[in-house]
């Protein structure tokens, strides 16, 4: 079987499955882990990969591909340079859109609300967590600002990678994490009719309410 009929396989077993009010999980985080597990599972490439949508103070908008590094009833973290655009985005404006895509399965998932920092503690253990050169390019790369040429980011890398050698690489100041803290959950399964599936999780008066939109 080629790669272009697996997913048309793969798409196919899941369009079968319902999404209805009724047969998803009261709770949008439990949905969320059902999806994500099933996409794991089915061995598509860059699971964690998602759309970070901001906005400027303006209202100018801006998106990107980032990776989601954990999740919990709390909310979902990723983690960048705290001077990069993104950042500077969320301070002006700490709203932001993820957006999950999963085509081989004809599914995504959004996911809307306010953005706060992780705490110190939290930054430091995933940082650690990070292979040497993942951590060094932390240091070497001050995210969005103009450079001269990639050689100058490479001699910077190989510059820092003398200077923290036999080491413990510390958590730069301006390096940390990010949490969405959700409002609001929409899960789209696309259908062959087009007549595909969109269903939403609002939180209202401390509870979650689910309805359905049309496609």
């Amino acid at each position: 079987m080629t790669n272009g009929e697996h997913n048309k396989e793969l798409q196919k077993s899941y369009s079968l499955e319902p999404l209805t009010e009724e047969s998803v999980s009261k709770d949008p985080f439990t949905q969320f882990i059902k999806w994500y597990d099933e996409a794991l599972n089915c061995g598509l490439p860059d699971v964690n990969a998602m759309t970070l949508s901001t906005a400027s103070k303006t209202g100018l908008p801006s998106a990107r591909t980032v990776l989601l590094k954990g999740y919990d009833e709390k909310g979902f973290v990723f983690y960048t340079n705290y001077e990069s655009s993104k950042s500077k985005d969320l301070n002006e404006n700490p709203n932001a859109s993820l957006l999950f895509l999963w085509k081989e399965l004809s599914r995504q998932i959004r996911i809307s609300g306010k953005v706060e920092k992780t705490t110190r503690e939290e930054s430091e253990e995933y940082f650690r967590s990070r292979p040497v050169g993942h951590q060094l390019s932390a240091w070497a790369s001050v995210q969005s600002k103009t450079i001269p040429s990639r050689e100058y980011l490479v001699k910077e890398f190989n510059r820092l990678s003398k200077q923290f050698k036999g080491g413990d690489i510390p958590l730069p100041l301006y390096w940390g994490g990010y949490r969405v803290i959700p409002s609001e959950f929409e899960f789209w399964q696309g259908r062959d009719s087009r007549l595909h599936d969109r269903i939403c999780y609002t939180f209202t008066n401390n509870e979650w309410i689910i309805t359905r939109k049309s496609p």
